[in-house]
């Protein structure tokens, strides 16, 4: 074989797209000219004005001077899980069959699909809804099954379109609640409806709940698992966005449910846990003082973003080719766009022209014949000012080109 004989990647990478990620490539070539840049493309509170609670870096810390720093229980040291459970009793989970701790949420959720979806298996999926879930599944070999979210509707799930999806090959329901790219909230009665769905067809609910602390004008979360003590769910949390530390990357995962349904299933999990062996072992000493410590950090990080998220509303509906549904939680908007052409073409000369970095609405899906983008209102009002004026101008002259 000649030595210029180019590797050929695993077919599996394919298809694999992360738009907040992917869209980084072009920024940085912008950035290199000398424009100024205003990053609005990825949720890290950390790169704006919020830092993570002192007390929940001061318990890693003295883990790693007592030496912690060996390999943890696979699933998580017993204080870890401990602090969980107790976590998830407070939000009403109750017949709790398995806590798992991992690298952040995302590998928590990628060893839930790649545990249960074989190839040609399919999983429902929000649409739009976070791209983690259609990389994993185009990793192992799996197919993305679309519902849509109902932007007339405040961006709740269609039930009716979920169960039109349904079919002999579906696996899972995946739930973003609140909803990253939306900021949308479920009501009790839709997620009532939605585990009606998930029992009578016996499919396990995907509850991915990181932003459950992060609601605004006195709303309350639902954990769906808290409705229904048998129905076979999976609720996912971490310390990434609640508690400011996304480069910790803690998340963990808990199984509800009826075990006689659920056990082989929970198995599987924990062999892939065991095989890989540990999330971060000193970080895990994080997680109770996080869960259990002082949470005054949640009323000035809502009192921020209920302020920036104002803001946001008012400047991204302005009646000129631009509206905003009112996000109820989480820090991102999805504003659609009324254009000709292509999300993706319209993000892109923006950010070209005006040194705005957000993401487009097909990146994370959409119903066909809608535009749409995502800002991320972490950054302090000047910011988005300045931010939200650019791409207003912006689209003036690109429908008018």
């Amino acid at each position: 074989m000649s030595q210029n004989t180019s590797i050929r990647p695993a077919q599996r990478t394919n298809n694999i797209t992360y738009a907040v990620r992917d869209i980084v490539v072009l920024a940085d070539q912008v950035a290199k000219t000398g424009k100024e840049m205003l990053y609005l493309n990825i949720g890290d509170p950390n790169k704006f004005d919020f830092e993570t609670p002192p007390h929940i870096l001061e318990a890693a810390h003295q883990a790693m001077l007592a030496n912690k720093n060996g390999y943890a229980p696979s699933s998580g040291t017993k204080e870890a899980v401990d602090a969980i459970e107790c976590y998830a009793r407070r939000k009403g989970i109750d017949n709790i069959l398995d806590i798992f701790v991992t690298h952040g949420a995302s590998e928590a959720i990628e060893l839930c699909l790649t545990g249960l979806v074989d190839p040609g298996d399919n999983v429902l999926t929000p649409s739009p809804g976070y791209p983690l879930y259609t990389a994993v599944l185009s990793k192992i070999g799996a197919v993305e099954n679309p519902y849509y979210l109902d932007e007339e509707n405040g961006w709740q799930p269609s039930l009716a379109d979920i169960v039109a999806k349904i079919d002999a090959k579906t696996k899972a329901i995946v739930l973003i609640n609140p909803n990253n790219p939306t900021g949308s909230n479920c009501s009790k009665e839709l997620l009532i409806g939605l585990l009606n769905i998930a029992k009578e067809r016996n499919l396990v609910i995907f509850a991915d709940e990181i932003y459950d602390q992060l609601l605004f004008d006195d709303a309350e979360h639902t954990s769906i698992a808290s409705l229904d003590k048998d129905a076979p769910i999976i609720t996912f949390c971490g310390l990434s966005k609640n508690y400011l530390g996304p480069g910790l990357r803690i998340g963990w995962g808990i199984f509800s449910g009826d075990r006689a349904v659920l056990g082989d299933y929970i198995e599987a999990v924990n062999k892939m846990l065991r095989a890989r062996l540990c999330a971060n072992h000193p970080l895990m000493y994080s997680i109770k003082p996080a869960l259990e410590g002082d949470q005054s950090h949640l009323k000035v990080i809502i009192e921020k973003l209920t302020r920036r998220r104002d803001l946001t509303f008012k400047m991204l509906n302005n009646g000129a080719g631009l509206s905003c549904v009112k996000p109820g939680g989480a820090f991102y908007a999805f504003p659609k766009i009324d254009i000709d052409g292509d999300d993706q073409d319209f993000v892109k000369e923006l950010l070209k022209a005006t040194g705005v970095v957000v993401v487009h609405g097909s990146g994370f899906g959409q119903k066909p014949g809608t535009h749409h983008f995502r800002v991320v209102f972490l950054p302090p009002e000047e910011i988005l000012t300045k931010a939200y004026t650019a791409i207003a101008e912006f689209l003036l002259q690109y429908r008018n080109r």
